[in-house]
């Protein structure tokens, strides 16, 4: 089955050079660069921060299973 949503978001080459036109128009050439880096930034932030938290997901999964087994091997009294 097709996905409506899929389809409503596929852009292709003609549908990015227009929504460019329309963002240069709106910010003009001397903002674009300034755009980018912000974007640029923000892109990095949010990288940084989802591989900060995987690692805690990561390390809490390893720190439970050691657990486990701790207390598996514990002599049952």
């Amino acid at each position: 089955m097709i996905n409506p949503y899929l389809i409503a978001f596929a852009l292709g080459g003609p549908e990015v050079i227009a929504i460019g036109a329309v963002v240069l128009l709106l910010f003009g050439a001397k903002k674009l660069p300034e755009l980018a880096r912000g974007i640029g930034k923000a892109s990095g932030e949010f990288k940084k921060a989802q591989n900060e938290f995987k690692h805690s997901i990561e390390t809490a999964e390893e720190e439970a299973i050691k657990t486990e087994k701790e207390e598996a091997e514990k002599p049952k009294s």
